[in-house]
């Protein structure tokens, strides 16, 4: 098996793999893969939002220092989560403890660090020109 195939491990190979976990626990999964790419979403509205939308602040590239990492997160959240999803699932039909995830921890570092720029940007910067 080709390492794609193996990160990429199609649903239906899963299937196949230990037994039928409770269905709610699958349900639960899923609900909380959706919710990772309702995340993501979020994230890549929220940063051709700021380069598209926000006002420029006082020095230029500022709107782009904040959107594009948020676009970048919203990449690595989308990719990530399927393969979240995918380990969890095996796990759980497998009947071992669910793998950990660094995923929220990165996801909660990015937002930090870009909330952390965009008050700089909004106490030094200001508004710009008006």
């Amino acid at each position: 098996m080709s390492a794609v195939r193996a990160w990429w491990r199609r649903p239906a190979d899963i299937g196949q793999v230990g037994q039928d976990p409770d269905v709610r626990f699958s349900l639960a999964n899923e609900r909380t893969f959706l919710a990772w790419l309702r995340t993501s979403l979020a994230l890549l509205a929220g940063g051709v939002a700021v380069v598209q939308v926000v006002p420029d602040f006082s020095f230029s590239g500022a709107r782009h220092v904040l959107g594009v990492p948020l676009i970048l997160l919203s990449i690595a959240v989308a990719a990530t989560s399927y393969r979240r999803w995918a380990l969890v699932e095996r796990a759980m039909r497998e009947r071992r403890s669910l793998p950990v995830s660094g995923l929220p921890r990165v996801l909660a570092a990015g937002v930090a660090a870009l909330s952390l720029v965009a008050l700089i940007f909004v106490l030094v910067a200001g508004k710009g020109p008006q």
